[in-house]
């Protein structure tokens, strides 16, 4: 078992975040074409506007507030006078909105894609391989609120937040903090893991050019001339 959690907690991060960077790389660069959200709205229009919606909302929600959660220091919550019982109760509470809209969303997402036979001929298999990982990871996500809910004290927070900062500061003890963690939430970590690992090679590519559309706010302006 220590093996496997200090190859899981202490080395697969880093494959995940090598083949989720050079692997988005590569697919930029080789297959721009399959760049796409692939949208199935010509095919079938049906609650797809307010899925989306929910989902987009509810993604985005939780994976800043893990960025925030679980990379900020713990001396600048201590400096704000912030105690770890307190943002535990904020993590559970907005990850808990958060998730329940994002699986509002996804719901609606899977039912067109699973339930209607048009689009569900032109989804790639790796697509929807991608909407049931996700639904997974998401439902652990959503359970881990009922175990941090037995330990009010943000012990266990603590410790996710120091494996996860151990690993972005390339610290050989990383893993560690993991062996302590409770099971749903290594899962949890694992899952969300894979995710980076799955993501170049499905439609979640095109969450690139969301972000990469901020630039546009500083572009210079257009000089039209007449004629």
């Amino acid at each position: 078992m220590n093996t496997l959690n200090q190859f899981v907690f202490g080395i697969y991060p880093y494959i995940a975040l090598t083949i989720f960077l050079l692997g988005s790389l590569v697919r930029f660069e080789r297959e721009q074409y399959t760049w796409t959200s692939d949208s199935s709205q010509l095919l079938f229009e049906g609650q797809l506007r307010v899925g989306n919606i929910l989902f987009h909302v509810g993604i985005l929600g939780l994976f800043f507030g893990h960025l925030v959660g679980l990379l900020t220091p713990l001396w600048i919550w201590d400096a704000l006078g912030v105690t770890h019982s307190f943002k535990q109760l904020v993590a559970m509470v907005a990850g808990g909105v958060m998730g329940v809209i994002c699986l509002a969303g996804l719901a609606l997402l899977m039912q067109r894609r699973f339930g209607n036979a048009r689009i569900s001929a032109v989804t790639r298999i790796g697509d929807k391989v991608l909407l049931l990982w996700i639904l997974g990871t998401l439902l652990l996500g959503l359970a881990t609120i009922y175990g941090s809910a037995q330990h009010r004290d943000g012990g266990e927070m603590v410790l996710l937040m120091t494996w996860a900062q151990h690993v972005m500061t390339f610290r050989g003890d990383a893993a560690s903090f993991m062996e302590g963690a409770s099971l749903i939430f290594r899962l949890h970590m694992f899952m969300g893991m894979t995710l980076f690992v799955i993501f170049p090679f499905t439609r979640l590519v095109h969450a690139w050019s969301g972000f990469a559309s901020v630039t546009y706010l500083g572009r210079p302006w257009q000089l039209v001339r007449r004629r």
